[in-house]
């Protein structure tokens, strides 16, 4: 399940070195924002909540999932690829990494350890989890698990215990609608990548995915994802 991966990222990757080689005479085109920096993923899993201080006045309500809003409001086209402008949302972010076959468990537990530590400092979740996929092997991958929330906190906090607070990708984007198992997603990189290459579409080797409806399950045919693939 999701061996598939890492093979696309460096056929993406290839496919810019020889896309970009053929532009040289041509309009360099546009670059987008750069993704944040990676924090360095704890080898050991999960770690402990990490003490963030909490924001003045009381808490806010937080908004139920079913309620978050995605990166793009605008539903996609279920049976096609559309482009997309992603923009910069503040976010809680933590970074790690999982071996393919406990790609579900591990970024469900990531995504529950940034609520709860969102719920203790009073700060609210306002957006669908991400995870962005850097790097990749056969074996597994190293992710960031992101949530949007509705302001950076102010004083924003330091960095500690792999929780940090910075922002979404953001940039043009071509969106690819993933409904169906997670197990299945392969067919939906495959599609990606098919397209990528007949159209000579240039993009940064990472890929993101959205949750629209919770990952609560490997075999969930409900699932519902949007698989974000940052042009460059």
């Amino acid at each position: 399940m999701t061996r598939l991966r890492p093979t696309l990222l460096a056929g993406c990757l290839l496919l810019s070195v020889a896309s970009l080689s053929r532009a040289q005479e041509a309009t360099s085109p546009a670059v987008t924002s750069p993704l944040p920096t990676t924090t360095v993923p704890d080898p050991k899993g999960a770690t402990p909540a990490i003490p963030v201080p909490a924001q003045a006045g009381t808490a806010p309500a937080v908004t139920p999932m079913a309620a978050r809003k995605t990166l793009v409001e605008t539903p996609g086209d279920a049976n096609d690829v559309d482009p997309v402008s992603l923009p910069a949302k503040p976010a809680a972010i933590l970074a790690g990494r999982s071996k393919w076959e406990e790609a579900v468990p591990s970024l469900k537990a990531a995504f529950q350890r940034i609520e709860a530590d969102l719920a203790k400092a009073g700060i609210v979740p306002t957006g669908r989890p991400i995870a962005v996929f850097a790097k990749t092997d056969d074996d597994g991958f190293q992710y960031e698990a992101m949530i949007p929330i509705a302001a950076m906190p102010d004083p924003k906090p330091p960095e500690s215990d792999g929780l940090r607070f910075g922002t979404t990708p953001s940039g043009k984007a071509l969106r690819f609608p993933h409904k169906g198992s997670y197990d299945e997603i392969d067919g939906t990189y495959e599609t990606l990548t098919a397209y990528l290459d007949a159209k000579d579409v240039v993009v940064q080797d990472k890929f993101i995915e959205e949750y629209v409806t919770d990952l609560n399950d490997k075999a969930d045919e409900k699932l519902d994802v949007n698989i974000y693939a940052l042009t460059k």
